[in-house]
């Protein structure tokens, strides 16, 4: 190893490790052609595996996967220093400054206020940062949406939700959770429709989105996290799909060797297995 880049806690190493990389002739070819939009899938990836860590209970990997999402960050100044338009340091500085401006009941004058108070805080102090930014653009298009402020590149399941919850602020929104269940029914059924009339790729993906759309409204009425959900039969298909395999493996067989209808039979015994238990999905 370089004795002019050794591992450190500081985080100037980290920079000075980034800025090598990006080096020309110096540096890594791969870092080197990778812009913001290469990046970005691999910002998103890396905050998910924190999550993913997190909910293993696993603390080291939580460290490690920290490691990698900043690298992210770094990664991303280090690209806008290169372009003149910020380095790391204005980042740091300017969430510093956001923490301190939008907790004027913590750095300020207000005192303490419950918690309730201080989500209504956060988020008029946010919608006036937006405003005064918009004016410093030059942008003088009067007040906005109400669906302005959910972001283009939330992941789908989450932007849906967040759609829905604020078309429903502004009273577009159904009262109870069956009329929505109704909604279900009928996208349901028009995806076999366009299926028994043989609809084109695109009007049946667009069916299948509707009904999606529809049942991330039911999860809201009913105050079932959609991702929540989704993920927990995410986790319970790998369950029994594994209880499958090992069932197999056990008479030296493996999936591939198997028929559907064995696989089913195995999936119902896993299925039946797992509601014997408590707590079983």
């Amino acid at each position: 190893m370089t004795a002019q880049f050794e591992p450190s806690d500081d985080i100037a190493m980290l920079l000075a490790v980034m800025a090598r990389l990006r080096t020309p002739d110096l540096g890594c070819p791969w870092d080197l052609e990778q812009t913001f939009e290469t990046i970005a899938p691999y910002t998103i990836e890396e905050a998910y595996e924190v999550a993913d860590a997190i909910a293993r209970g696993d603390l080291m990997d939580v460290r490690d996967e920290l490691g990698d999402l900043l690298l992210q960050v770094v990664f991303h100044a280090r690209m806008a220093e290169e372009k003149g338009v910020f380095a790391f340091g204005d980042v740091v500085r300017a969430i510093t400054s956001k923490l301190i401006r939008r907790h004027p009941h913590v750095f300020g004058d207000m005192g303490r206020v419950p918690v309730e108070t201080v989500n209504g805080l956060w988020a008029s102090i946010k919608a006036e940062e937006k405003r005064l930014r918009a004016l410093e653009r030059g942008e003088h298009k009067g007040p906005q949406g109400a669906l302005a402020n959910v972001p283009m590149a939330a992941p789908a399941l989450t932007r849906a939700l967040k759609l829905q919850a604020a078309a429903s602020k502004v009273g577009f929104d159904w009262n109870d959770a069956r009329a929505v269940l109704d909604k279900v029914r009928e996208e349901a059924a028009e995806i076999v429709e366009a299926e028994a009339k043989s609809a084109p790729k695109e009007a049946i993906e667009g069916e299948i989105g509707d009904l999606m759309f529809a049942l991330v409204n039911l999860a809201r009425h009913m105050d079932v996290d959609p991702e929540k959900a989704l993920d927990r039969t995410n986790d319970k298909f790998v369950r029994r799909f594994s209880a499958i395999e090992n069932a197999l493996a056990a008479e030296g067989r493996t999936a591939s060797d198997a028929s559907l209808d064995e696989m089913e039979a195995l999936w119902v015994a896993a299925k039946m297995a797992e509601r014997s238990t408590p707590q079983a999905d």
